[in-house]
């Protein structure tokens, strides 16, 4: 445990449990970076717990955060990272204290690890937050005025094959298998259909 006494070990720890806690929130399910970031941030808490910590440079890290989430959120606009990285930064480099009250974390370090960590983290968020917004490549409304092919008899539900897949299907009319079918609606997942 001597090794995690070490305010530039603790550093990296803290960083690493950080950077686990918010990629496990961008691809939840898998449990191995939640585990990873607990790991992580229990070995960064034991030391925060022991290391002399300078509180105004917590304060300042955590308020760093919020022109982050600025820049995540606001399209184009980047520059939001500037403030938050020097925020970030001058917070590691004083996180801990030696016993003369001096900074016990290599600048070079901070400096280092923050600016990756910042821009790493706001390239993952970045492209998490463009795939959620993306609408789905599949527009379904184009089925609509297709015309396939009936696989079963359709009546109240059958198959049929428009767009080159296989649809469940519904018909007002009693359709035979083999038929024409022409796609006049839909109701989710669910084709209405006519025949041709």
């Amino acid at each position: 445990m001597n090794l995690l006494l070490d305010p530039n070990v603790a550093y990296l720890m803290l960083v690493l449990g950080f950077i686990l806690g918010v990629l496990a929130l961008f691809t939840p399910g898998t449990g191995i970076l939640e585990i990873g970031a607990l790991f992580a941030m229990f070995l960064a808490g034991y030391a925060v717990y022991t290391l002399p910590v300078n509180v105004w440079a917590l304060i300042l890290l955590v308020v760093g955060v919020v022109p982050f989430i600025i820049a995540l959120r606001k399209y184009k606009q980047w520059y939001w990272l500037i403030p938050a990285n020097v925020s970030i930064i001058v917070g590691s480099v004083f996180l801990f204290r030696t016993d003369s009250g001096a900074p016990a974390i290599n600048p070079i370090l901070a400096i280092l690890v923050s600016i990756i960590a910042t821009v790493f983290l706001w390239f993952i968020g970045r492209k998490t937050i463009d795939a959620m917004s993306t609408l789905p490549s599949q527009d379904l409304s184009k089925l609509i005025g297709t015309i396939g092919e009936a696989r079963t008899d359709v009546y109240l539900e059958g198959t049929v094959y428009v767009g080159g897949e296989d649809w469940s299907a519904r018909s007002e009319k009693k359709i035979h298998g083999g038929a024409l079918v022409k796609v006049v609606g839909r109701e989710g997942l669910v084709l209405l259909v006519e025949p041709v």
